[in-house]
């Protein structure tokens, strides 16, 4: 079975920015959660995803854009990766509420 992609993000210093030129660009929602710094995005499609924006708080990330993929063990899939050749940026942490994350 494939893995979905189920979440992006843009990663950007004026995630607001990206909110307001998205919204009137595409007729996006988005809702500001201050605690996580963070642009909930709701692209209102059927058959889309959602996403957010945000600004990496971590130093220099190596892409602008993030896609998250739906796993059912994330310590396997990182080990996966780096056998593949990649390498893991953001080792396994929990997001509080939403679940656990790691990035390659």
């Amino acid at each position: 079975m494939g893995r979905p992609v189920v979440h992006w993000e843009f990663w950007s210093a004026d995630p607001i920015r990206l909110s307001e030129f998205y919204g009137t660009a595409f007729g996006w929602e988005s809702n500001d959660l201050p605690q996580l710094n963070y642009q909930l995005v709701d692209t209102k499609s059927d058959s889309g995803i959602n996403g957010g924006f945000m600004t990496p708080q971590r130093g220099e990330w190596p892409a602008k854009l993030c896609l998250y993929i739906d796993v059912d063990d994330i310590e396997e899939y990182c080990r996966r990766v780096e056998e593949a050749g990649g390498t893991v940026i953001v080792p396994k942490q929990e997001v509080q509420g939403v679940g656990l994350l790691a990035l390659f």
